[in-house]
């Protein structure tokens, strides 16, 4: 049965008992507290919760998840894989255990006909009841086994829904492992089904199966999931997942490029090194579909873990050309049909694994050499372990990961000094962490004083939405991080009040500005607005006149013309997302902004530059749809309403149950607590000054907003008008005229080029016909005027060439902008004898002051004691004349 026999068997099947099919969520989760989706329950936690009643009961999935924490096994192993389908079936409160096993017993028995007495069950503990179902539906007791909670009570591994746990094991035999059923050997009997009786809520714990249970569900609910590369290999009667028919075509790429067989499960380095390449390529692709990019954190190390992975193991089968392009795109031809996100990102995928792997490959050969070394150097002392200096310095310094170190000296015949690489490792850490405390102390200090404060007097109420100005009371004024009753006028305080108009800075939106007028007269310039913590407002400002004193009624007024030209940025970063998006593709989603008054910055997530035709479609299209005055529509829903009618989220941004949408016409629908524009053309024009890079597979745009973009407009229109006026043509014409006179700068300059250069062959020819004739060869010793410092060199150079016979030394000085530059250069049969140039200038660089550098024929030397310059190259000349009387050995070592 081929996997697509496979889905679409268990979707008839539930589809027939009124399963609403629910299509995979993204790889990147719109929920905090997970990395990637691991688990196909992960789009429905709001219902297990009771945060929002779905429209159905019932429903089934097939959801893509990924999982790294069995990476260590892939290969190692017939059935882990850090990327599978997960098939699901899920009851929100509708039905519960009998129903669960009767048909999960059906599907596997009927649907898939395997054989009953080869599936063996897993029940909780004291989990009586599911054990009597499973009886009742054929199971003899003898195949039944009772597991810990570390087996058989599920969660996500967070806090949130779990529950008791039922699994279905297939046993594959005596050639898999010994017999005793899933309690001995999960390699023999493999899980292949996980019935989770959603009833509890967890707590925090240390693992998977050490938490606390912190109460009950709303309902009692299901969450099953079938790996599909499991039922595949038993269906399909292949020992690994790696022959399913979902990986068996990127397994035959990966042999061609290698050039060899996969052996098989024989548990050889040849065999993990297929499985892993194989598995991997698959993980990539899909990462990379649903818009993950690789970087040194987060989930994007998850994928440039997994691409370096590739890349080692592909080295190992001695495949040396460039592999994950290929592997990939293997991947993308054989599951596109099912998952078409694949061939739309398929030219991302492929930039994006070709450029890692060109990266890695400079990492390994770096590390590689010095790991070599290590390695000879070791055997030179007949040592028989590396260092764990060495084994820290490559992956420090070089990312080279340690168990590639612990591999290769394994094959040298050495071991690697771990406990010394965990010191190395464990000192890093704690440097950085006691530098983050020590940078932090204050915050944590500032932290205690906000949550007093709030403690005494409650949050803030926040009115900003709809009015710009409010009746207010004083309820703490800060100075130096302590609470005064007064300050006087001049100070600088921060200031808490009960009630605000001032939008407080977030999700990149800067703070409101604008003043604080108390009853008594005093004046409070307010330069910004940040959370103290969550729900209290804290207000930078400047005491203008007057005195401010605690308790006071005040008025708060926001700048109106801050908050307006902050409002517009707001609402064209949202445009501005959305389009990157449709232009680049759903993997550019935004990674970091700011967003000020008459401008903005926006990070994302892209692989490569943009072109600057690219980048100038990219805001004509802002400008175009803003102009045609969108209506900016702002709305509230629940999280998964919101998720639902596909408002964007950005991933680790803290969201309630209850969230604000804004809408700008139909083409953005973003989760966001900022400030906007009503109607789009009042956010126009944008003008995007440029695009940079500001991290791997992060690019950042800078734009300007509303009077901000009008203005620069003007500069510009200004700039080119001079250009014009100074061409003496119109401004139409500018361009092609300054690119006629930059034509003749460099023609005349290529002709002056040329003239010096005949010019300083002229010269050179008069310096070698005026060489000393000393024993031993020919030497030039001059101070010379009317050059530069980087002439200097190219005459000396050209001076020794020629000088007729060797050996042959030239020193050269000058005396320019209040230095005093040398150089020496020499002949190669005096560099073969083993003399260097720079042997020429010590003595004379600690005269004017300087030193000497350079290695080989050539030299030079500076020292700002210019005055000294004849006294220094007499200095030099004898070190000349050393040097040819010792070539001929009858000098003593040249003077230093």
């Amino acid at each position: 049965m081929l996997s697509s026999q496979i889905r679409s068997s268990f979707f008839d099947y539930y589809g027939a008992r009124d399963h609403h099919l629910v299509p995979s969520g993204s790889l990147i989760p719109n929920d905090p507290t997970l990395l990637l989706a691991n688990a196909g329950m992960n789009q429905f936690k709001p219902y297990y919760l009771g945060e929002t009643v779905p429209d159905f009961q019932r429903a089934m999935s097939v959801q893509k998840c990924a999982r790294t924490s069995d990476i260590e096994n892939v290969g190692r192993t017939t059935r882990h894989g850090t990327f599978f389908e997960m098939l699901g079936n899920f009851s929100f409160g509708d039905y519960f255990k009998a129903e669960t096993i009767a048909w999960a017993w059906e599907v596997l028995t009927q649907v898939f006909h395997l054989d009953p007495g080869r599936l063996w069950i897993t029940v909780y503990l004291d989990d009586d009841e599911t054990e009597r179902l499973w009886r009742a539906v054929g199971m003899p007791a003898e195949r039944i086994q009772r597991l810990g909670m570390e087996d058989n009570y599920w969660s996500t591994g967070v806090p949130g829904p779990c529950g008791p746990c039922s699994e279905v094991c297939y046993d594959r035999g005596p050639a898999f492992g010994p017999a005793g059923g899933p309690a001995v050997n999960g390699e023999r009997y493999l899980e292949i089904w996980n019935l989770v009786f959603m009833q509890n809520i967890r707590g925090a714990g240390d693992g998977k199966g050490d938490f606390s249970i912190l109460g009950d569900l709303p309902a009692k609910s299901i969450d099953t999931g079938l790996g599909l590369d499991r039922i595949a290999a038993i269906l399909q009667g292949v020992d690994t997942i790696c022959e399913t028919d979902l990986l068996a075509p990127t397994l035959s790429t990966v042999q061609e490029l290698a050039r060899r067989t996969f052996p098989g499960r024989d548990g050889s380095r040849e065999s993990v090194s297929f499985q892993v390449v194989t598995e991997h390529a698959r993980s990539i692709a899909f990462l990379v579909a649903d818009g993950v990019l690789p970087s040194n954190e987060g989930r994007g190390y998850v994928l440039r873990r997994l691409l370096r992975g590739a890349v080692r193991h592909a080295r190992q089968l001695g495949i040396q050309r460039s592999v994950l392009p290929v592997i990939t795109n293997s991947v993308i031809d054989n599951l596109s049909p099912a998952w078409p996100e694949l061939a739309a990102q398929s030219s991302l995928i492929t930039q994006v694994a070709s450029a890692e792997e060109v990266t890695f490959d400079r990492t390994l050969r770096q590390g590689s050499r010095l790991l070599e070394s290590s390695v000879a150097t070791a055997h030179q002392q007949r040592m028989s372990t590396l260092t764990g200096d060495t084994a820290f310095e490559l992956h420090d310094t070089y990312g080279f990961p340690i168990d590639l170190t612990i591999e290769v000296a394994r094959e040298a015949g050495l071991k690697v000094d771990h406990e010394r690489f965990a010191i190395l490792l464990d000192e890093q850490r704690r440097r950085a962490k006691k530098h983050g405390r020590n940078k932090t102390a204050d915050a944590l200090a500032r932290h205690d004083l906000y949550r007093g404060i709030a403690a005494q007097h409650g949050l803030t109420d926040f009115v900003g939405y709809d009015n710009l100005t409010t009746e207010t009371r004083v309820l703490a004024l800060i100075s130096n991080d302590v609470i005064m009753p007064v300050v006087g006028e001049g100070a600088p305080v921060r200031v808490v009040l009960n009630r605000s108009p001032f939008y407080a800075e977030a999700g990149g939106q800067v703070g409101d500005t604008g003043t604080v007028t108390t009853n008594s007269g005093a004046v409070l310039q307010i330069t910004g607005t940040r959370t103290g913590i969550d729900g209290l407002h804290v207000h930078t400002a400047t005491v203008l006149s007057g005195v401010a004193r605690t308790g006071e009624i005040a008025e708060a007024q926001v700048d109106g013309s801050h908050r307006a030209a902050v409002a517009r940025s707001h609402s064209a970063t949202h445009v501005l997302h959305a389009t990157l998006r449709a232009a680049l593709g759903s993997h550019a989603q935004q990674q970091g902004s700011l967003v000020a008054a008459g401008r903005l910055r926006f990070d994302f997530a892209h692989f490569s530059a943009i072109p600057v035709p690219d980048l100038e479609d990219i805001e004509n299209r802002v400008n175009d749809y803003l102009m045609d005055d969108p209506d900016v529509r702002v709305w509230h829903a629940t999280r998964s309403e919101a998720e639902a009618a596909g408002a964007t989220a950005l991933f680790g941004e803290k969201y309630g149950d209850t969230v604000r949408i804004v809408d700008i016409g139909d083409f953005s629908r973003e989760l966001c607590g900022g400030t906007h524009v009503g109607h789009g053309s009042q956010a126009g024009p944008v003008r995007i000054l440029g695009e940079t890079s500001v991290g791997a597979s992060l690019r950042r745009i800078e734009a300007l907003t509303g009077a901000d973009a009008l203005r620069y407009y003007d500069h510009e229109r200004h700039l080119l008008h001079e250009l014009a006026l100074m061409l003496n043509v119109s401004t139409g014409q500018a361009p092609r005229q300054l690119e006629l006179v930059l034509s003749k700068l460099a023609t005349a300059q290529h002709e002056l080029n040329r003239i010096s250069q005949v010019q300083r062959g002229r010269r050179a020819a008069r310096l070698a016909d005026a060489a000393s004739q000393a024993e031993g060869g020919s030497i030039v010793v001059e101070k010379i005027e009317g050059v530069t410092g980087s002439e200097l060199r190219l005459l000396a150079e050209e001076t020794l060439e020629q000088i007729p016979g060797r050996p042959a030394i030239v020193i050269l000085a000058v005396a320019e902008a209040g230095k005093a530059q040398f150089v020496a250069s020499i002949s190669h049969d005096l560099v073969s004898s083993g003399f260097q140039a720079h042997d020429l200038l010590s003595g004379a660089a600690s005269i004017i002051g300087g030193g000497a550098g350079g290695t080989g024929s050539v030299a030079q030397a500076g020292g700002r004691d210019f005055q000294r310059i004849d006294e220094a190259l007499m200095r030099a000349r004898r070190a000349g004349h050393e040097v040819l009387l010792q070539s001929v050995g009858k000098g003593e070592p040249p003077v230093r």
